[in-house]
């Protein structure tokens, strides 16, 4: 198989609103979720719960996170956390605009580290078309 980057480096966020988080305890650390609301998000492919991956050095945590909310999309995500029914944790670039205008607050950022972007997986084969050398091409990442 060969793996052509197509995106940059990517990195979650644990967000919060201000008002959700007055009057709490700011978590600093992943054990301190277990003191929150969390608003969790169920796969599509497998229909199970997201377990938050947070990583600090060399310490990486798959955490379960509790929280009565449950969705399957991120906007829906995003309207619960903005509405301060609690912390979630979506990718950064998804709410880089609410946190520059104030509306989310970042916790945890030391525990999201960046991580490799996306990929197109393909098999090598040596003659493939000159339409797909193309895709592949316009595709690629380029710093």
């Amino acid at each position: 198989m060969v793996a052509v980057r197509i995106g940059p480096d990517l990195r979650m966020a644990v967000v919060g609103t201000p008002s959700y988080l007055e009057g709490k305890k700011k978590p600093k650390t992943p054990q301190d979720l277990a003191h929150h609301q969390c608003i969790n998000m169920r796969m599509e492919t497998s229909g199970r719960i997201y377990a938050w991956e947070l990583e600090k050095g060399k310490r990486e945590l798959h955490v379960r996170v509790d929280g009565q909310l449950v969705f399957n999309n991120i906007p829906m995500i995003l309207q619960a956390a903005t509405a301060a029914f609690g912390l979630a944790c979506v990718l950064e670039d998804q709410v880089t605009g609410h946190i520059a205008d104030g509306r989310l607050v970042r916790v945890l950022e030391d525990w999201c580290p960046p991580f490799s972007g996306y990929h197109l997986y393909y098999p090598s084969r040596r003659q493939s078309s000159a339409a797909f050398r193309l895709l592949v091409d316009a595709l690629r990442y380029r710093q």
